[in-house]
Formats: C-alpha cells, sequence, structure tokens
C-alpha cells in the first residue's frame, strides 16, 4: 500500500470552484479564533478566512475555542466554549452576575485598559464609517470605575416565591434576579437587597431609580412605600433637581468633566441646546452667552430645567418642550453655537439638514454611539471641521464610551 497523499498528482482545484469563505463557515459549529481587536459596543474581533467574527466577553489577544451562534453572509457571532490562552489584561469579573446579566460587557478586563480599547475602537469606527483619514488627538478622560452609577432601570418578575427584581439576561428578556450591582452608586446598590420585598404581588414591570447628593434616592412609577420625588445633585456650583422618570447623565465622578468639555471657553450671543434634559448644559452655557435656547420633546425634564435656571438664578434661558426634529428649522442662522446631545440613534436627517443649512459658527456633538457620531460627522464634512475629541469613559464595565466633538464652521 502506498503511503503518498491521495491528493498528490491532481491539479489544483480552480478557484472559481473552491468553496467561498461563507459557504467553509457554513460547514463549521466550533473553531479555534484569535481575538485581534475590541470593537465598538464591548465585542471582541476575530476572522475565520477574512469574515469578521464577533465574540462577546472575549479581550484582544485571547486564542478561544467558540461556537457559532449566527452567521450572516459577511460576517458571523460566536460564544465561548473554552479560553485557551488569555490575552493580557484579562481577569477574573468581579460580579457574581456577570456570566448571566446583560448590563455590563468588560469586567473580563482590566479598567484601565477597558477605556484604552474602547477609545482606540471609536478611533476605528471613525475612520471606517466617518472616512475621516486623519484625527485629532482625542483626549481620554475617566474616574472611578465602580460604585458610579447614579441611575438604573430594574425589571421585575412576579413568582410563587414573591416578586424578584433583575436585569435581563444579555441578548434576551429573561429576568436574571440580582442581589447587588458594583457599577452603582452604594444608595442605589443598598436598595436591591430590600427592594423586592416592598413591592406589591403585582409589581410594575420596570422600575426606574436615580439617586442624588446625601443619599437620596428616588424611583418611577409610584409605589406606595418606595421613595419619589425630585433628587438634587451638584455639578461645580450649580444644583439640578431632577426624578426618576427623566434623562440625567449617570457617572458621578465625571459630571463636571462633561458639563467642562462640553461647554468649553466660547462665549457669544446666542446658543441652542438640542436635546437638553433637565438642563445640564443649558445652565453653564447661560454663563457664557447673552441667550441660551434648551429644546427637549420630555415634559418633565422641561419643567425640571426651567425650575433648575430659577433656582441658580438663570435668567437668560428659554426652556422649549417641543420634539427636536419638529422645531429645529426655528434656528436662527448664523448662531453663535448649537451644543447637541441626542439618543443613540444619533441625529435625525431633519436635524442634520438644518445644521447644515442654518450653519451655526460651532457645532458640539455630545454621543454615546460612535457608529452613530461617525454617520453623522461624515455627513457634515463638507460644512464643519472637526476641531477636537475627547472621550469620556461614563460607562465603566460595559462596551460604551461617551465623546465630545467639537466642530467648527468651514
Amino acid at each position: 500500500m502506498s503511503d503518498s497523499n491521495p491528493q498528490e498528482g491532481k491539479a489544483p482545484q480552480p478557484a472559481e470552484q473552491r468553496p467561498s469563505a461563507a459557504a467553509r463557515l457554513a460547514t463549521v459549529d466550533e473553531l479555534e479564533l484569535a481575538i485581534d481587536q475590541l470593537v465598538g459596543g464591548g465585542d471582541g474581533l476575530g476572522r475565520f478566512d477574512g469574515i469578521p467574527i464577533f465574540v462577546a466577553r472575549s479581550a484582544p489577544g485571547d486564542r478561544l475555542r467558540v461556537r457559532l451562534v449566527e452567521r450572516r453572509p459577511d460576517y458571523a457571532r460566536a460564544e465561548i466554549v473554552e479560553i485557551l490562552e488569555p490575552g493580557a489584561g484579562r481577569r477574573e469579573p468581579p460580579c457574581p452576575y456577570f456570566a448571566e446579566c446583560g448590563g455590563c460587557d468588560l469586567q473580563h478586563l482590566d479598567d484601565a485598559l477597558q477605556t484604552r480599547l474602547k477609545a482606540e475602537a471609536l478611533k476605528e469606527t471613525l475612520h471606517r464609517i466617518g472616512r475621516f483619514e486623519t484625527l485629532p488627538k482625542i483626549r481620554v478622560r475617566a474616574a472611578q470605575p465602580w460604585s458610579y452609577r447614579l441611575r438604573t432601570q430594574l425589571h421585575t418578575e412576579a413568582s410563587e416565591d414573591g416578586v424578584r427584581i433583575g436585569y435581563h439576561a444579555r441578548g434576551s428578556n429573561r429576568l436574571v434576579p440580582v442581589d447587588r450591582c458594583p457599577v452603582l452608586v452604594p444608595e442605589l446598590e443598598g436598595q436591591l437587597l430590600t427592594l423586592a420585598a416592598r413591592l406589591p404581588e403585582k409589581p410594575p414591570r420596570r422600575l426606574d431609580l436615580a439617586a442624588g447628593d446625601g443619599g437620596a434616592v428616588t424611583t418611577a412609577p409610584v409605589v406606595e412605600g418606595l421613595p419619589h420625588g425630585p433628587v438634587e445633585t451638584r455639578v461645580g456650583d450649580l444644583v439640578y433637581t431632577y426624578d426618576a422618570r427623566c434623562f440625567f447623565q449617570g457617572h458621578r465622578g465625571l459630571l463636571s468633566a462633561l458639563v467642562e468639555e462640553t461647554v468649553g471657553a466660547f462665549e457669544g450671543e446666542l446658543a441652542y441646546d438640542l436635546y437638553s434634559g433637565a438642563g445640564l448644559f443649558s445652565l453653564p452655557l447661560a454663563r457664557r452667552y447673552s441667550r441660551v435656547v434648551a429644546v427637549e420633546a420630555d415634559r418633565v425634564a422641561v419643567r425640571y430645567a426651567k425650575n433648575n435656571a430659577r433656582r441658580n438664578r438663570i435668567a437668560n434661558v428659554e426652556a422649549v418642550s417641543q420634539a427636536v426634529e419638529r422645531w429645529v428649522g426655528r434656528i436662527e442662522s448664523g448662531a453663535d453655537r448649537v451644543v447637541v446631545d441626542p439618543p443613540r440613534t444619533g441625529l435625525s436627517l431633519e436635524v442634520r439638514r438644518a445644521l447644515t443649512t442654518k450653519r451655526p459658527r460651532r457645532v458640539t456633538y455630545v454621543s454615546c454611539h460612535g457608529a452613530a457620531l461617525a454617520r453623522d460627522l461624515r455627513a457634515m464634512r463638507e460644512h464643519y471641521r472637526l476641531d477636537s475629541l475627547t472621550v469620556l469613559d461614563l460607562f465603566p464595565q460595559t462596551g460604551h464610551l461617551e465623546t465630545v466633538a467639537q466642530l467648527e464652521r468651514i
């Protein structure tokens, strides 16, 4: 019997007859994969014959055995079966619920490494989606990585054993009951131990909690026996009131830094604060501009913005309760400044069009979603120059960052 390779002597299969990488991947359930980088949102990225494979809770430098859980024509997703070789900076997650809970993505990475990798992922997103060949040097600001979060949204479930509270599992509506959460400020985390016992037999499906200064906590919707109503937080020398129903930025240790990076040292006559919430940026803007118009769809937040202006003796802020997309055409041409802090979806076509036609002298874009930011900056690049970029790690242990982009009219 010959020991020769049965394929020896045969002509190589023509390239057009060889299965494509996607076809080869379709025959595979598990494979070994090296993780090359972290991408926006916190997943690790490896490649199979050039096809991107995204793996949750992996780390750059990991060598893994993974199981494919989703196949698409141009990418796939996988879950970790075994860590064959850990990447540098990988650690044991401190939270006992990390494996199941969908709230955090990156507890398996050292804290400083998380921030650096997220900033690198943002830069890659701006190059790839925004088509920026060069970028200004990115400034990075971070603070405490644990016990920082001022807000949380809990889910509830009534069972035979009583009410359970927790967070949804990753990519699922399945409840993961928790009695602790180390990213929350202590006064919120302390609520988790007793909250379920204080809820009625038929609890609200969702419960929002927010913390203020001095250990104050508020909840929404109103449930008998739970604290509700306004709380207050001091940012610099300004005092803000809000409650659990309206949006307020969530990292206690970076509120002042976020305001500082957003407002900056610019001055003028007229500034607009779009998606203004309870006035976090509107009030300090009013100290640098003769007139500030703050626009917000949430009526509760607008009411707090007006109260916050009065409480801080600021009389030159006009708070408007209307959807930004419906109102934005009223921006005066050539205004000095527009600050936008949109939801994760970014700016609508109507808002981008208004900015590029009304041409304010400076636009400040505060973003919590790098891909949406990159898309919008690309759409405005013929009209605005990207002057500076600052990333603030407002969401440690997750794949998210806050970015402040300062744009100057060309």
